[in-house]
């Protein structure tokens, strides 16, 4: 039996400080339809030999997409990841390895958030990127509110097709800070900051040139987000923005059945201040000696927590570390080389697609993910796709479909999606 030293009037004493009356009430933002009413129905006091039997049969009900021809992106995307990231990111010094608060003992774990730092800044074309956040979602949660410190505004306006998911995230955050979250295709008179999603959740990809006239008249901060990091390896790098958030998860970190995923965030050098996380830094000894450093950390937890920038309390240092490791693998012309063979492959599936004369081609243009309109509803082709062994992608309801290609994608799972597609409509 657990031990619980608070006793009730401890309980109550907590709860009329924080201005509650009972515990249930700090549960109040999680829908009622998501909250257990009894114990779930699970078998108990089982060996682990049948432990492991009963959870190995659940799992064969799957199908994932390394047994299957993939088609699914929509903010999560599979890539290759080669097998040295894993063997580097589980050594023991950086396995076990927790916030480096001793940097004299913690040289290699800030040599490599430096690193880190690096990639980020050049592939998004910003002066400073911190060492790192939880994922894209929190990331531009993230961003938002520090344009609200950096303009005294409030309200952010938001343009068509953001990621439903940084969406919810970006509501959850703008709850407590009295500010209003807006919707259009450019920054509202007197809001903190415009946020554009580049490549969109449809696919397609903007240019920010407009939106950064629009900003500046407005006085808005322009944050740039994204979902497919290797995106940056074709397109423009977002320079025009004041801020770049997004997810990593593409380069060395994997799906790892929807999480953990690697937030990046990048800012032009006026605004390092207030950035959230950590910034290492790079400096000499007093012998003279290269050494790194926590040059920023102005979190929660710390000394002058009153003036924190953020509450996120933690690196996700490991997949940071498997980002680098693919990154310094990869190198500026093979990353650029894997998203010219992610378009090549998308294209070759755009272009299989429409030939069976029955799929519209919703984008003019896309990097690796793109919109189609079926002739049937999309959840049921979806579902039927996957009893025939074919993750199609995602539906995004009604006729249409958001499909996804990588270099994993080859041209025989593309010939059979094409094929059974058209079987099924």
């Amino acid at each position: 039996m657990r031990y619980l030293p608070n006793t009730d009037a401890d309980r109550k004493a907590m709860l009329n400080a924080i201005g509650v009356a009972n515990v249930n009430e700090l549960f109040a933002d999680v829908p009622a339809d998501k909250m257990l009413k009894t114990l779930p129905d699970l078998p108990m006091h089982l060996g682990e030999q049948q432990v492991e039997a009963q959870l190995s049969a659940l799992a064969r009900k799957n199908l994932n997409t390394a047994e299957a021809p993939s088609f699914i992106g929509a903010g999560s995307y599979r890539h290759h990841v080669p097998a040295t990231v894993d063997y580097i990111i589980q050594r023991s010094e950086f396995l076990t390895a927790y916030t480096p608060y001793q940097p004299e003992i913690a040289q290699g774990t800030l040599m490599y958030l430096f690193e880190f730092q690096t990639y980020v800044a050049n592939m998004t074309g910003m002066d400073v990127a911190n060492a790192s956040m939880y994922d894209g979602a929190t990331s531009l949660a993230e961003a938002a509110l520090m344009a609200q410190r950096v303009t005294k505004r409030k309200n952010i306006t938001v343009a068509p097709n953001l990621h439903p998911h940084y969406l919810e995230t970006l509501q959850t955050y703008m709850a407590t800070t009295g500010g209003e979250i807006l919707f259009g295709d450019k920054p509202s008179a007197d809001c903190a900051a415009f946020i554009i999603q580049s490549p969109d959740f449809l696919g397609t990809p903007h240019s920010l040139e407009g939106y950064r006239k629009a900003c500046d008249e407005t006085g808005s901060m322009l944050i740039h987000a994204f979902t497919e990091v290797l995106s940056l390896g074709m397109l423009p790098a977002p320079a025009e923005a004041d801020i770049v958030v997004g997810d990593g998860q593409s380069i060395g970190v994997g799906l790892n059945y929807g999480g953990p995923h690697l937030g990046l965030f990048a800012c032009k050098s006026k605004f390092t201040r207030q950035m959230p996380g950590r910034l290492c830094g790079k400096t000499e000894d007093a012998d003279g000696k290269e050494s790194y450093v926590l040059t920023l950390n102005t979190r929660e937890q710390h000394i002058r927590r009153e003036k924190a920038t953020s509450n996120i309390c933690t690196n996700v240092g490991l997949c940071a570390l498997a980002f680098t490791v693919h990154m310094s693998l990869l190198g500026e012309k093979g990353f650029k080389k894997l998203a010219q063979l992610n378009h090549e492959r998308a294209c070759m599936l755009a272009d299989a697609l429409e030939a069976t004369g029955k799929v519209k081609l919703e984008n003019s243009t896309f990097f690796n993910e793109f919109t189609v309109e079926l002739t049937k509803d999309s959840a049921d082709v979806v579902k039927q796709l996957a009893e025939k062994g074919i993750l199609a992608g995602y539906s995004l309801g009604g006729k249409r479909l958001l499909v996804s290609a990588t270099e994993l994608t080859s041209e025989d799972d593309i010939a059979t999606f094409a094929k059974t597609l058209k079987e099924v409509l």
